[in-house]
């Protein structure tokens, strides 16, 4: 599975460049006034993952493949475009298409970069992005519990649309659902308010080591635990380097990680993802999963018939796979296990799915990755 990531924020925030830097492209138009993008980019960017490397290394694989994250660059918002202001309701629309949704932040001061408010304040900003998203979410709910609509909308679904209507019009916090429904059928009822959530703010150079005022005001408002400090200028710097200037770059600005590495941690934080790989000299592919995936769900993954005719999993821990240098010294020194149908895949985990053939799966059994043998 990939997962999609929608870009929002109040127009001219740097919502385009950081989409530039992160798709390493220029498709995004990234100019100084507001609206200069209408309809969303998207881009496909692969997910960077040293561990890949090292099990193409040991399996001597011919190809790599990664997993990706698709990137989607929205038109900026404005205070009323639950209403039609701006591009208010194709930007709303646009957003319920996404997994999870990155806030991009303005915390920068620029006399060169028009700002939509009077004055720089990360704080009222989100709370304007909020707001819109919450009364989008409100005429949604409305419609969908009129007479003439309930019918098409099942109990449970009913009760969640209810309850966030309450929340919604007493101010209460509408991140209760979580308390008192599944997830899987909150995230059926396509609410805006309750996508999973990245705030990134965006700075200038001299504040993307430690900050500034305004990223301190804003994780003093909505904490730290999903927010970002990038600079998307710097970003776009790196994106068009090559990769020793680039190593050199950031160490000489303090920089650790790159912006696409920090999001992309955070995308599977928010969306609580893992990743498990196959390996074998044909191949080495890392696939995306949801956390406490099952081994037949993993293995869906690849094909639907490999889940349909699941048998058992053999399986390694990333750490053993590596230590062992491949699957035949792994399975030699003990370190494969043969994982059944409510094996839980772990993060890293190397499988190999043994299933029975479809539609003839009682009586052949079959090696997903003969290859590795």
């Amino acid at each position: 599975m990939s997962f999609k990531c929608g870009i929002v924020g109040l127009p001219n925030v740097g919502k385009s460049t950081l989409f530039n830097a992160l798709t390493n492209s220029s498709k995004a138009q990234a100019a100084n006034f507001p609206f200069c993008t209408i309809e969303p980019n998207v881009g496909v960017v692969p997910v960077p993952d040293e561990r890949l490397d090292k099990l193409v290394e040991i399996s001597q694989s011919k190809k790599k493949i990664n997993t990706t994250i698709e990137f989607v660059d929205i038109a900026g918002l404005v205070e009323g475009a639950s209403k039609g202001e701006g591009l208010g309701n194709k930007f709303l629309s646009h957003i319920r298409e996404v997994d999870a949704v990155i806030h991009m932040i303005r915390c920068f001061d620029s006399d060169d970069i028009q700002n939509v408010n009077p004055t720089v304040d990360p704080v009222r900003d989100l709370e304007i992005i909020e707001t819109e998203m919450m009364l989008a979410d409100l005429e949604s709910i409305q419609k969908r519990l009129e007479k003439n609509n309930k019918k098409n909308v099942d109990e449970e679904q009913l009760k969640v649309l209810e309850v966030a209507s309450d929340c919604i019009n007493n101010s209460k916090n509408i991140n209760i659902l979580y308390d008192q429904f599944e997830k899987k059928i909150i995230n059926q009822s396509g609410l805006l308010s309750l996508k999973p959530k990245i705030f990134v703010c965006n700075v200038d150079e001299a504040s993307v080591q430690n900050g500034n005022h305004y990223t301190e005001a804003f994780i003093a408002k909505f904490g730290e635990k999903n927010t970002l400090i990038v600079s998307a200028d710097i970003e776009n710097q790196i994106n068009q380097l090559e990769n020793e200037e680039k190593k050199n770059y950031m160490e000489m600005i303090g920089l650790k990680r790159t912006g696409l590495n920090m999001l992309i941690q955070k995308g599977y934080d928010v969306l609580e993802l893992d990743t498990y790989f196959t390996s074998g000299p044909e191949e080495t592919r890392a696939w995306t999963i949801q956390k406490n995936c099952t081994a037949p769900k993993a293995a869906g993954e690849i094909h639907t018939d490999f889940e349909k005719g699941f048998i058992r999993a053999e399986t390694i821990s990333y750490e053993d796979f590596i230590a062992n240098n491949g699957w035949i010294n792994s399975k030699t020194n003990g370190k494969m296990r043969l994982e059944g149908k409510d094996y839980i895949v772990k993060d890293g985990d190397i499988l190999n799915f043994r299933f029975n053939t479809w539609p003839n799966f009682l009586h052949t059994e079959v090696n997903q990755n003969s290859q590795n043998y």
